[in-house]
């Protein structure tokens, strides 16, 4: 699989990244095995995590459990910040608090180093500089190699990037955030800040948990085994009127070119600017298998141009 520098200091990784969300919530460690193999098999680097999923601590657990000697083999991301327990007083960016839960992280993964360290969502009642400062000795320590952050606003970038260079500490390498032909926010003011400091964007829920491959119908009950069957509030946020509109033109694009919406998904993400890796989740082998795959197409400048009009 091809591979990408993750920003202009991180390290090379696959153009389609695992998203570990769903390890420890919608499958057990058997079926997240048999996933983590797969992905190694078809050439995926990048494995992405974070320290709240699979019920708050589940996945890392589960990635520690299966990785064994191809640890080595892997770009392993987690991340912090979200609460990790009921009360809600183990979360936020304080130098206190990453110390800890970085610890935490490298127990449940089993490793020494945490290749990515994110912070999950920003923390209004830490200064950055605090949260830099934590992550810089945790970096130097080597307890983590690269830091990033997720969710992040482009002004949130940008303040993040010019106190770290102020203070010489280590900055961002990627911004994790959400991007899809149907949710396209971050190029208003993100993506140009992430050019501007040379960091690298790894979008997640490009499919638009599910809209974006081609198998939910408009009037039609999603298929028992979908998010969007799950969990209304999900399928109340994307099945929309204008989202489906898209989604047909979209279709009736791809139909024309013998592609499917899936290939057009990751294809048209992995030529957007600043764009590393594609982070997409995964609950069987063969989705996974068919994700890797949707990667590899190419989409000519017009046929970019007239995505745009569909979709803006």
């Amino acid at each position: 699989m091809e591979t990408r520098k993750l920003g202009k200091a991180g390290p090379q990784v696959s153009v389609v990244g695992l998203g570990c969300n769903n390890f420890g919530w919608y499958i057990d460690l058997e079926h997240s095995r048999a996933v983590v193999h797969k992905a190694l098999d078809a050439g995926i680097t990048l494995f992405d995590t974070a320290d709240i999923y699979g019920s708050r601590g589940g996945s890392e657990t589960i990635i520690g459990q299966i990785l064994g000697e191809n640890r080595k083999r892997v770009v392993l991301a987690t991340k912090f910040g979200g609460a990790m327990d009921e009360a809600g007083t183990m979360k936020g960016a304080s130098r206190r608090y990453i110390m800890s839960a970085a610890e935490a992280s490298l127990k449940r993964l089993r490793t020494d180093w945490i290749d990515l360290y994110q912070i999950h969502f920003p923390d209004p009642a830490t200064p950055i500089e605090e949260t830099l400062r934590a992550l810089d000795d945790l970096v130097r320590a080597g307890k983590v190699r690269y830091i990033g952050c997720s969710n992040f606003a482009g002004w949130h970038l940008v303040d993040a990037q010019w106190t770290a260079r102020h203070h010489g500490l280590h900055e961002f390498v990627s911004c994790q955030n959400e991007y899809s032909l149907l949710v396209r926010g971050v190029e208003r003011e993100l993506l140009p800040a992430m050019q501007k400091f040379g960091v690298a964007m790894l979008p997640y829920f490009p499919l638009a948990s599910g809209l974006l491959t081609g198998k939910y119908a408009r009037n039609k009950p999603a298929p028992d085994d979908t998010r969007f069957q799950a969990l209304k509030g999900l399928a109340d946020r994307y099945l929309t009127e204008s989202n489906w509109k898209v989604v047909e033109c979209l279709e009736n694009f791809c139909a024309q070119r013998r592609h499917t919406l899936l290939e057009l998904a990751f294809t048209w993400l992995l030529a957007r600017p600043t764009v590393a890796s594609v982070i997409a989740g995964a609950t069987k082998p063969e989705q996974l298998e068919q994700n890797a795959k949707a990667a590899d197409g190419l989409l000519k400048p017009e046929e970019l141009a007239e995505i745009d009009q569909i979709t803006m």
